[in-house]
């Protein structure tokens, strides 16, 4: 009987191990595994108790004990160019994500859109008959679709995926995070004083995906990729876990990388000649001064605790997410999925240096370029993991964690950045038990590894196009094989500016520092060599004694760049990347309505660093209550409400206290038109927009004052402009995240973003260069 073929499947059916019939009706082989991705962020290998680290991950643990473990399993870099080789098997800049999905340009290796060519691991395996699901953090929707009118072909029912539950963009607050179910977004289940947290409930929708399909499929196999918040900024987590490791880091990142050092040559997770590398490794002339670390012994005895205090709410906040994911765990070994579940547990990059070299309480301030003080994090000691911060720990414990390699996460020319944690678990599939692997491996090696397990072929062709090959191999040899020889030869590595290339056991790399060091000079770059074969922490440069291999190595690179569509290099300072960045195209005016879905910050008016009008028209009653508009949170944003009788404009700025504020009496009754206008006037060496805010009521200024605003982001994703609500965490400090609009109308409300009376001339003309 003649049967109609699904484009990929027409083309694969002669190769295909698996019997017709089951490609023929679109079921999986008999007997195939189901696949969990686990993918945390931000986490070097040193940070988790299954290579030797202080932070308990018992979940890990266990699947590490009856599984392999992974010592050079490596990554881009950062967080989007990673997860986009977990999407599709090539490399990043291929992708479209030489950056992260914010920091998109017009240049095709920046883009943050993935080719069609490059089809997905999802699309593969739902056409060979597995259901498809992704849970939490999705950050690679390209900027220009993270909005509401944006095609969502890029989201990730488009992309191959049946279900979706998370939150899009590099980061969410854990305690309000910005859901977005399948299509659309909605509220979070619960409030934090009920006990939410992003980690538990993620946790609950997979287990709820898994069950449903189940239900009706009972031996259906299914793959999810698992993305939880952790262990990015900001970290959250329950005051019990972060009390759990009270005085636990009291000793200090330079003690901690010497102590770890030894447990990780006792677990054989490095070669027992490893040494330490310096934790100020880059030159003065090249480093990034946000970058540095200040020595623990310089540090006065409120900093140390300051510090410890930090690394024991990242550690909290790292078990508490593992312990989540053990109950998914839990639930497959009760109903006997977990012996044929092939399980990846990994991290995306290294530990994260984001947090400047005395912390911060506010991440947003590294994304704006605003230095952080060691006061305002003094004063924030007790609430660091609440929903009071928005906390991320200092530089030395990056170094700390990265343990015993150069730099951390954004560096790919170090390992402190590439090398990262990765557990494999399949007891079905991998006779070994609690075994380590040394096979040199990268991430865009894991799609192949999925495919070859579950018995499914590269297609030819997916969704009707023509596939790109896959640069990477599959790991599944190395499953039973121990000693068996790395079979991957060559891999590149470009992040924000700084570059390498690896190449049967010797690596090139520059001395570089990445966006925003503005350093440019990339073609007088000193390349340094290592032969990490025998060199595994990367601590002897031998590029004096080996010139014929660094100029091997740096052609080699250029021509990998060239496949890859790395050129042309970028690292920008933090202003003039904002200017390059993608931007909704720019309109005088915008006009917003109620009862509609916030506006991402990238297609929303955009009021940072310029002079602006907003104004709404609102029906007022003498019961009017709550927010007109809104944007932000409480760690940067601004909002427009009525309380208690009274008309409010407050701008919260980095959330550093007091807030702004301008307040008169509200409207009584009848139609009125309400709003502010800012008038900027300068801009200080820090990125402020300094200058003039006018509250409006009709055509009266009630009341003026000085005021700052921000440059660079109200945050780096979620948070969009809302009208007629607050959504996410509230920006002011007067009510609570909500406060919808009651007692009147709010009809709409408009922007109009004239051009600045104040122009960083010198600014907007290296911006454009940029671009050109």
């Amino acid at each position: 009987m003649a049967r109609e073929f699904r484009g990929s499947i027409e083309l694969d059916i002669r190769n295909s191990t698996a019997d017709w019939d089951a490609f023929l009706d679109n079921r999986a082989p008999k007997d195939a595994p189901n696949v969990l991705v686990i993918l945390y962020d931000d986490t070097g290998q040193a940070a988790w108790s299954p290579y030797g680290g202080r932070i308990e991950m018992p979940t890990l643990d266990r699947l590490a004990k009856n599984g392999l473990t992974y010592t050079q399993w490596h990554t881009t870099a950062v967080c989007s160019p990673t997860r986009s080789c977990f999407l599709t098997g090539r490399n990043h800049h291929a992708n479209g994500f030489g950056c992260i999905s914010e920091a998109a340009t017009g240049f095709p290796g920046y883009a943050g859109h993935i080719p069609l060519e490059n089809g997905t691991v999802a699309s593969i395996l739902r056409d060979a008959g597995w259901s498809t699901f992704w849970i939490g953090k999705n950050h690679n929707v390209p900027v220009d679709g993270f909005g509401m009118s944006a095609s969502k072909k890029k989201w990730p029912l488009g992309l191959g995926y049946d279900r979706f539950y998370g939150f899009i963009g590099g980061e969410t607050n854990q305690w309000y995070p910005e859901l977005i179910e399948d299509n659309h977004f909605v509220d979070q289940p619960a409030q934090p004083e009920q006990g939410y947290h992003f980690s538990s409930d993620i946790a609950d929708k997979a287990i709820s995906f898994i069950r449903d399909s189940k239900q009706g499929e009972p031996d259906k196999p299914w793959y999810m990729w698992y993305c939880p918040g952790a262990n990015h900024a900001p970290h959250h987590a329950p005051q019990e876990y972060i009390d759990k490791y009270r005085g636990m880091f009291d000793d200090g990142y330079e003690a901690y990388r010497e102590w770890v050092l030894k447990r990780m040559i006792e677990r054989g997770i490095l070669p027992a000649d490893t040494v330490l590398t310096p934790i100020n490794p880059m030159p003065e002339d090249r480093a990034a001064p946000d970058d540095m670390v200040r020595p623990w012994a310089t540090l006065n005895d409120d900093e140390k605790k300051l510090f410890s205090r930090m690394a024991e709410v990242y550690a909290g906040f790292s078990e508490y997410t593992d312990v989540q994911i053990g109950r998914l765990i839990d639930y497959l070994e009760e109903s006997g999925q977990l012996d044929n579940t092939l399980v990846f547990y990994c991290a995306d990059n290294g530990a994260s240096g984001e947090g400047s070299p005395s912390g911060s309480v506010n991440e947003n301030r590294f994304f704006n370029g605003y230095p952080d003080d060691i006061e305002s994090n003094l004063a924030m000691m007790d609430k660091l993991g609440s929903p009071d911060t928005y906390n991320h720990y200092p530089t030395g414990w990056a170094v700390a964690f990265s343990t015993p390699y150069r730099m951390f996460k954004r560096y790919a020319s170090y390992a402190g950045g590439t090398c990262d944690p990765m557990v494999i678990h399949w007891p079905k599939g991998i006779r070994a038990k609690g075994e380590v692997r040394h096979q040199y491996h990268h991430c865009t090696d894991i799609v192949p590894t999925i495919l070859e397990a579950c018995g499914v072929p590269l297609p030819d062709v997916v969704d009707g196009v023509k596939q790109a090959p896959m640069p990477g191999v599959s790991m599944l040899y190395s499953f039973d094989g121990a000693q068996a020889p790395t079979t991957k030869e060559t891999q590149y590595y470009e992040m924000a500016g700084t570059r390498s290339i690896w190449h049967k056991g010797w690596k090139a790399a520059t001395v570089h520092a990445p966006i925003p060091s503005d350093q440019g000079n990339f073609d007088k770059d000193q390349w340094q060599l290592f032969h990490t074969d025998t060199d595994r922490a990367e601590a002897y440069d031998l590029a004096e004694k080996n010139p014929e291999k660094v100029k091997e190595l740096t052609e080699l690179w250029m021509q990998e760049a060239r496949k890859n569509n790395v050129l042309p290099l970028i690292d920008l300072g933090v202003r003039a990347m904002h200017e390059a960045e993608y931007h909704a195209e720019k309109r005088d005016r915008y006009v917003y309505y109620p009862n509609t879905t916030e506006v991402p910050e990238a297609a929303a008016a955009r009021t940072l660093g310029i002079s602006f009008k907003m104004l709404a028209e609102v029906e007022f009653t003498s019961d009017s209550n709550g927010v007109i508009v809104a944007q932000g949170s409480r760690f940067g944003g601004y909002s427009l409400f009525v309380k208690d009788g009274k008309l409010f404009y407050v701008y919260n700025f980095l959330g550093i206290p007091p807030e702004q504020r301008l307040v008169c009496d509200a409207p009584k009754t009848g139609r009125h038109v309400v709003g502010v206008e800012f008038v900027k006037e300068s801009v200080s060496a820090k990125g402020e927009a300094n200058g003039t805010m006018s509250l409006h009521v009709d055509d009266k200024v009630v009341a003026t004052a000085p005021f700052r605003t921000q440059t660079g982001r109200y945050i780096l994703c979620g948070e969009g402009l809302c009208i007629g609500y607050d959504g996410g965490d509230a920006v002011s400090s007067e009510y609570k995240p909500q406060f919808p609009f009651t007692g009147g109308t709010v009809v709409k409300v408009v922007f109009d973003l004239a051009d600045d009376a104040y122009l960083d001339i010198e600014q907007k003309f290296a911006a454009k260069l940029a671009r050109d």
